[in-house]
C-alpha cells in the first residue's frame, strides 16, 4: 500500500504535478481522445477507512490496469490541495488500489478526489469525490455507527425492494465513521435469482457468476466483494463514511478456524489452509484497511480517534483453537496468547476517555462457535475472557464498551459481577446490532458465567421464524454519540427505518491514578 505525507503548503513539485495534470485534462478535449472507452473507469465505488490521528486509507478499483490518483482538500471545490498520492491498480490485486495518506489536519472534513490514469497512454479517466472527517481535536463531539452481516442467507440485491436499504438509512445519520463488525460477504452462501418469501411473494436478486456458488477460488472471493458494489446505497454510503473493518467467519466459510477449514486445494507451506489464504487476500484487496508493517494480513489493531476514543479492532477467528468450543481437556482460546497480550497492553496504555472493543462475537450469548457454553464457572475459551476482564480491573482501566454484530438481532447486555459465576471484573456494557442485510433470527440465550443481563433485545418472534428476509424491517445497526464537552456516551439501537428502538447514556468514570492501581495490584 503506497503512502504519502500530506502537506499544508504548495511545493514546487506539487505545482508542476498539478500543471502537468491540467495539460493532460486539456488534451482530453481533442475529439479523437475524448471517447469514454479510451479512458479508465472506476469499477464500483470508492472507499476510505482506518481514519486515525491525521491519516486515512483511500481505496478504489479500476476497469483495466491503471494508476490511481488521489487528491485531498478541506474544501469541496478542491481550490487548495493538501495531500496527493498515486498507486497502481494491477491484475494481481484484481485492479484494486489502496493509498495511505498522512499528516492530514485534525478535526477537519476532508474531500478526496479519485481517478485512474491509463498506464500505457496516460489518459485520465473519470473523477469521483468522496468525504471523510479526520480524528477530532479536544472538545469535539464524535458520532459513529456499527453493524455487520451483508448479503447473507441468499438475500442479495432486490432493486424493486430498495436494495441494501440499511446503508441508505445509515448515511442519513451522517456519522463520522462506521465499524463493520464482520461478515462483509457470505462467501459460503450463493445468491440465487429468486427466493420465496413467507407471505407468498418472490424476492428477486441481481445475480453474478461469482455469486452463483460457494466461493473456493480467489476470483470467487473477490467476486463476493464486487457484488456489494452493485448496490447504489452501498456505494453512496462508503463514498461519504469511512469504515473501520474487521472480519468474522463468512468472509471465509461458516464457523471457520485456522486449522479446521480447508478444501481440496490443501495448505500453504506455513500450514495455512489455501481457502483461508485466498479469503484473506480478497479481504485485504477490497477493504480499506491498512497493512500493519511486517505483519501483513493482520486484522487486529488499534485505531486512535482523538482524545475521547480509542477503538480496538479484535480478531476472534484467525487465532482460535478450533472451529467448535468443545474439548475434554477444558482448554481453549479465541484470541490467542499474542493478541491477548497485545490487547491488555494497549488498553493499559490508552489515554482516551473511552475504549471501544469492536468484537467479532458476543461474550455471553451461548454458541458452540463462540465463547459462552452455558451457566457455570469459566470453561475453555471463557478462561481467556476471564483473564482479560480481571486484568482490566487490576489495571484500573475504566470506560470500556464492547460492540459486536454476528447474531442477526439487536440487544443491550449489562455484565454485572454480582450476578456472575466469575466475579473478578468491573461492570461493563456490550451492545449487539445487525444484520445490515441478511436473514434475521430471534434473540439467543445468555449464560451466567459473567453475569450478562439483557436490558433490551429485538429480533424475530416465534411466529415469524428464523431467517426472516430484509424486507420485513428487522434489520439493525447501532449509533454511538460521545459529547465533546461532558464525555457522556449515548448508545442507541436503531432499525432500517431509522427508528430509535432503545438508548442509554453512559457517564465516563474518572481514571484510577496509576499509583493507586500499583498499591492494590
Amino acid at each position: 500500500m503506497a503512502t504519502l505525507r500530506g502537506s499544508r503548503a504548495w511545493t514546487r513539485r506539487q505545482f508542476l504535478v498539478r500543471s502537468v495534470s491540467s495539460l493532460t485534462i486539456a488534451s482530453l478535449a481533442k475529439p479523437h481522445l475524448s471517447r469514454a472507452a479510451d479512458r479508465p473507469q472506476i469499477a464500483g465505488g470508492i472507499q476510505s477507512g482506518d481514519i486515525s490521528d491525521g491519516s486515512a486509507v483511500i481505496w478504489a478499483r479500476a476497469d483495466r490496469p491503471a494508476r490511481m490518483q488521489v487528491e485531498c482538500s478541506t474544501v469541496e471545490s478542491f481550490k487548495t490541495i493538501i495531500a496527493s498520492a498515486s498507486g497502481d491498480a494491477l491484475p494481481d490485486a484484481d485492479l484494486t488500489s489502496k493509498l495511505l495518506l498522512n499528516d492530514l489536519p485534525l478535526g477537519q472534513d476532508i474531500f478526496y478526489r479519485v481517478r485512474f490514469d491509463d498506464i500505457a497512454t496516460g489518459l485520465a479517466g473519470e473523477s469521483r469525490v468522496g468525504h471523510f472527517r479526520t480524528a477530532p481535536a479536544a472538545g469535539q463531539s464524535i458520532s459513529f455507527l456499527w453493524s455487520g452481516d451483508t448479503a447473507g442467507q441468499g438475500w442479495g440485491i432486490d432493486v424493486s425492494r430498495g436494495g441494501y436499504r440499511s446503508y441508505r438509512t445509515m448515511l442519513d445519520n451522517r456519522p463520522d465513521f462506521f465499524i463493520h463488525s464482520g461478515d462483509h460477504i457470505y462467501a459460503d452462501c450463493a445468491i440465487p435469482a429468486e427466493q420465496k418469501l413467507p407471505n407468498g411473494e418472490t424476492w428477486r436478486n441481481i445475480v453474478t457468476e461469482e455469486k452463483s456458488e460457494v466461493a473456493h477460488t480467489l476470483a470467487q472471493f473477490r467476486g463476493n466483494y464486487r457484488y456489494n458494489h452493485l448496490d447504489e446505497h452501498f456505494r453512496a454510503f462508503h463514498a461519504e463514511v469511512p469504515m473501520f473493518a474487521q472480519w468474522d467467519d463468512h468472509e471465509v466459510t461458516n464457523d471457520w478456524s485456522p486449522i479446521g477449514s480447508y478444501d481440496e486445494a490443501g495448505y500453504e507451506n506455513d500450514g495455512t489452509p489455501r481457502l483461508v489464504a485466498r479469503a484473506r487476500r480478497a479481504f485485504f484487496d477490497f477493504i480499506p484497511i491498512r497493512d500493519i508493517g511486517a505483519r501483513k494480513g493482520r486484522v487486529y489493531r488499534k485505531i486512535a480517534y482523538g482524545p475521547l476514543l480509542d477503538v480496538f479492532m479484535i480478531d476472534m477467528r484467525s487465532y482460535r483453537d478450533e472451529s467448535w468450543n468443545k474439548s475434554d481437556d477444558h482448554r481453549g482460546w479465541i484470541l490467542g496468547a499474542e493478541q491477548l497480550a497485545w490487547l491488555k497492553r494497549e488498553l493499559a496504555a490508552s489515554r482516551a476517555t473511552w475504549k471501544v472493543i469492536a468484537a467479532d462475537l458476543p461474550i455471553g450469548l451461548i454458541s458452540l462457535d463462540a465463547i459462552a457454553l452455558g451457566d457455570g464457572p469459566p470453561d475453555r475459551r471463557e478462561h481467556e475472557i476471564a483473564d482479560l476482564l480481571s486484568s482490566i480491573k487490576r489495571a484500573g482501566i475504566r470506560n470500556i464498551v464492547w460492540l459486536t454484530a454476528d447474531m442477526h438481532y439487536t440487544a443491550a447486555h449489562y455484565y454485572d459481577p454480582n450476578k456472575a459465576q466469575f466475579q473478578d471484573f468491573d461492570p461493563f456494557w456490550e451492545f449487539v446490532s445487525g444484520p445490515l442485510h441478511a436473514g434475521t433470527w430471534g434473540p439467543g440465550e445468555l449464560d451466567d458465567t459473567f453475569g450478562p443481563v439483557a436490558m433490551y433485545q429485538r429480533g424475530c418472534n416465534p411466529a415469524q421464524g428464523d431467517n426472516l428476509a430484509p424486507c420485513f424491517g428487522l434489520q439493525f445497526f447501532g449509533r454511538v454519540g460521545i459529547d465533546g464537552a461532558t464525555g457522556v456516551m449515548r448508545v442507541t439501537l436503531k432499525d432500517v427505518d431509522n427508528r430509535d428502538l432503545w438508548s442509554v447514556d453512559i457517564v465516563p468514570q474518572p481514571q484510577v491514578p496509576r499509583s493507586v492501581v500499583a498499591q492494590h495490584s
